[in-house]
């Protein structure tokens, strides 16, 4: 119980931080110290993710940071991807899923790094 409550803990001052992490922190999290598979583990991080973005994007919306417009179309466009993500999760081996992720977090850190 400890162990998932400092795991919720770390995601969420991470999303709340960077308005990212979730994924990042709680997928290789499940995995690696909680033993889940990999397609629950992506799946339970989606969903535990939505109270976090909740929680930040009030403290977000309070201090008045939102774009409102460009929240909208980007929120049009992750309801579409989350559908073509969630049916892809189903139909991708757990090796591809590996790298791709592997791929996606090396691609953002070198582009934080560097660009």
């Amino acid at each position: 119980m400890i162990k998932k409550v400092i795991l919720g803990l770390t995601a969420g001052i991470i999303s709340g931080l960077f308005a990212a992490g979730g994924g990042m922190i709680l997928v290789p999290a499940y995995v690696y110290i909680l033993k889940i598979d990999e397609v629950k583990a992506r799946a339970t991080s989606v969903f535990c993710i939505l109270p976090m973005v909740f929680t930040s994007g009030l403290m977000y919306y309070k201090s008045n940071y939102i774009d409102w417009k460009l929240g909208l179309f980007c929120a049009i466009g992750g309801i579409v991807g989350g559908i073509i993500g969630a049916k892809l999760l189903k139909k991708m081996s757990i090796k591809n899923l590996k790298i791709l992720f592997t791929l996606f977090l090396i691609y953002a850190s070198v582009k934080m790094v560097f660009f």
